[in-house]
């Protein structure tokens, strides 16, 4: 190492110093060092090394390590977490360059966390780590009870993991219960008879059925199983905590682009500040546009996030930044400011796979930019996801029906019969899904009690 601890403790003051001096907003910050071995461990469970123990994790682990050991990937230079204070790691074996480059990129992160809107309205930034101990030792306890045991809470927790983002979509929404939907939708039909003042039998407007169940399409389908499902309380409480966790982390992937660029901006804007030694400069170049290079193949978010702010802070001044930093997400934050001149700085074209070819569709000229940019935008976030929800339950049969809200994209169908069989092991009876077809052709892809899988 050619940096001591009191080195970092003296640059971390002059960034924290310099961050705010910028106008950086941020919750206290700690910083924990850690070898490479513990980062790799760290990044498997996303940060929360207290975390309920699944294979998954360990999967992620032998992976990262595997490829890591053969020099076929990086790892991470830091990993922050969106709490109160905020918990950052920084890996051991960085320089010191590197550690100064990663403390001015956390404060970003920081600053991002505790301003952005998602964040504040989705999150309880400093409830995070107590609760990520609290779910991580209550599924231990399920594991260590002798009448449960791990091979039924991994049954549940793999059931769990196949569908946890199907849970509803808008952060910090304060849904209505099914009682008050009923009272609405009743007030709604008791106004449209004195609005209609209907007299003849033809015309009637038909009574809604309040005893529906859902009484309107259902996108919380995690939610449902748990409040109609016949499951145990114990599983019941497995699934609460899969989506509780998935909440608190669906802001970072609606703001994934945004929020690596919004720390890349400041990174590279707090060093430019400072009086770095000459001895340190040319990496700090080299290390930037290491973070910031485009990627073969792909879109690097740090890529591209970081020269939007840097577009919007040149031609709508640094007010701007932090208007965006408030109250966009990814989908927005692209289809507002990735203009045709920055689709062409950043060389984006759009393909797709024709036959056994891939072949270019669009290119960033006059045309064919519009399409780029609404393309990515489209698949910002949780865009790339397909939205499913549950439209009818037969009490009688005990199936459910769910419904694949189509947008143009079809299912990919092994994922999908696989996934319904995970529904279905949760529900315990038939599930039903419709979707559709490249054509437009609706069908049905039906799950019954034996895990058998049928198509009409």
């Amino acid at each position: 190492m050619d940096y001591s601890l009191n080195d970092l403790k003296k640059w971390n003051e002059v960034i924290e110093d310099k961050a705010r001096e910028l106008g950086l907003n941020f919750y206290p910050q700690e910083f924990e060092i850690i070898g490479y071995n513990d980062m790799i461990s760290y990044e498997a469970y996303v940060g929360m090394p207290s975390r309920y123990p699944h294979w998954s994790f360990g999967k992620s682990y032998e992976k990262t390590k595997t490829l890591y050991s053969l020099d076929l990937t990086g790892l991470a230079y830091e990993m922050v977490i969106n709490s109160d204070p905020c918990l950052a790691y920084l890996m051991r074996e960085n320089t010191q360059l590197l550690q100064i480059l990663t403390m001015a990129h956390v404060y970003g992160h920081n600053d991002f966390f505790k301003n952005n809107r998602l964040f504040k309205e989705g999150t309880r930034a400093k409830n995070t780590l107590e609760m990520f101990k609290l779910d991580g030792d209550t599924i231990r306890r399920f594991i260590n009870h002798p009448s449960i045991g791990y091979e039924k809470v991994e049954r549940v927790l793999d059931a769990a993991h196949a569908i946890k983002f199907q849970i509803p979509r808008v952060i910090g929404e304060k849904r209505i219960t099914n009682e008050e939907r009923r009272e609405r939708m009743m007030s709604d039909y008791n106004k449209s008879i004195q609005d209609k003042n209907i007299l003849d039998e033809e015309n009637l407007i038909e009574v809604p059925d309040i005893n529906k169940i859902p009484l309107e399409p259902e996108e919380d389908v995690v939610g449902f199983l748990i409040e109609y499902g016949d499951l145990e309380e114990w599983e019941k409480t497995i699934l609460k905590i899969v989506k509780r966790e998935t909440e608190y982390f669906l802001p970072q992937v609606e703001t994934k682009i945004m929020n690596e660029g919004w720390a890349s901006f400041w990174h590279y804007n707090i060093l430019n500040s400072l009086d770095l030694p000459q001895s340190l400069q040319l990496e700090f170049l080299k290390r930037h546009n290491d973070v910031i290079a485009p990627m073969v193949g792909g879109l690097n978010p740090y890529y591209i996030g970081f020269r939007l702010f840097q577009y919007i802070d040149e031609t709508y001044g640094r007010k701007k930044i932090f208007e965006v930093r408030d109250i966009d997400r990814d989908a927005s934050f692209l289809r507002r400011y990735l203009t045709r001149d920055l689709c062409e700085e950043l060389n984006l074209f759009q393909y797709g796979k024709k036959g056994f070819d891939f072949l270019v569709e669009e290119v960033s000229d006059e045309q064919g930019w519009e399409s780029i940019r609404d393309l990515i935008s489209f698949n910002a976030g949780l865009g790339s996801i397909p939205c499913i929800r549950v439209i009818d339950y037969n009490p009688k049969e005990n199936s459910i029906v769910l419904e694949h809200v189509f947008d143009g994209r079809e299912l990919e169908l092994n994922y999908a019969k696989e996934t319904l069989k995970y529904v279905q092991e949760l529900w315990g009876r038939k599930v039903v899904l419709i979707t559709k077809g490249k054509n437009g052709d609706e069908f049905k892809i039906i799950c019954d009690e034996n895990k058998k899988i049928i198509t009409q």
